[in-house]
């Protein structure tokens, strides 16, 4: 059937390990097998099994007392080292995965990483390369969306990974369940910078408007940043954004018909239901 992964990506504190915990129960109840793979080399615990753990070829606390670096500079010296170490550490342990294994990277929070350090993109390339079909999944906070400078700041963040990567590329907006006033969610699914620039303008002052106006038109430009709700008091929120996820990298269209039809949940008579939303690809 093929060989697919998840690269979870975001800010520090947006969500990422919960959604991956989230997904994880999601799909043992609905009989799909995933392994979650943590690449964040700070972490210290986990609500799901850990599959592989980065922490097993190198571990920031380490780094920061037999180096002397601090949190930020010691995270980034160990994600070199696994930038480093691609094929003697990671490829030796992903020999024990092949067809029909589905992984999950559930990754560190320093958003440099994928925006401009090479890091991720080299991992990406050594995955791809190994006959892995990706998506990046990238988490921003709802939070986010109380502050319209905030908000585009991180579809702007976002829209950084997706032209870096290169990938088919979901974004989520986290923590749903968490938001009191949901009025206004819609306008941040699908963000229109025109109608947000005003709110932008009145809250940053006139000084900035040109620079407002800057960052708006490239967003429009690109027109590629909508968000899918996450919320995990709702199953139907987790199952929708898998079955974007499957789209975009094409999970199980090369299975034969009546074991796709069973992993669709259908009856074995081609009737199955489809858990997406019918319009997946690289720009959601």
């Amino acid at each position: 059937m093929g060989k697919y992964a998840q690269i979870v990506i975001g800010p520090a504190g947006c969500g990422k390990s919960t959604y991956c915990n989230h997904l994880y129960e999601h799909c043992q109840a609905i009989k799909r097998t995933v392994h979650v793979v943590n690449l964040d080399p700070a972490a210290e615990a986990f609500q799901y099994p850990v599959s592989l753990d980065i922490r097993d070829l190198i571990s920031l606390e380490d780094v920061m007392q037999e180096l002397g670096l601090g949190p930020n500079g010691g995270l980034l010296y160990c994600m070199e080292y696994l930038e480093d170490n691609l094929h003697e550490w990671l490829g030796e342990e992903l020999e024990s995965y092949g067809e029909d294994d589905y992984l999950v990277f559930d990754c560190p929070g320093q958003i440099e990483l994928y925006n401009h350090l090479s890091v991720f993109r080299s991992f990406v390339d050594f995955l791809k390369n190994g006959g892995w079909s990706i998506c990046v999944v990238y988490c921003l906070d709802a939070h986010f969306i109380t502050d319209v400078s905030k908000f585009l700041a991180g579809a702007l963040q976002a829209l950084a990974a997706m032209v870096k990567l290169e990938l088919p590329h979901v974004n989520v907006l986290t923590k749903i369940d968490l938001m009191e006033d949901k009025r206004h969610l819609d306008d941040f699914l699908f963000p229109d910078p025109r109608q947000l620039l005003p709110q932008l303008t009145a809250s940053t002052g006139p000084r900035f408007r040109q620079l407002n106006a800057t960052m708006g038109a490239l967003l429009d430009e690109f027109s590629l940043v909508s968000f899918l709700p996450l919320d995990i008091t709702d199953e139907d929120s987790i199952t929708d954004i898998l079955g974007q996820i499957d789209m975009a990298t094409q999970y199980g269209e090369d299975a034969e018909p009546r074991i796709r039809d069973e992993m669709e949940g259908g009856d074995g008579d081609g009737n199955g239901e489809d858990g997406g939303s019918g319009d997946g690809g690289d720009d959601i």
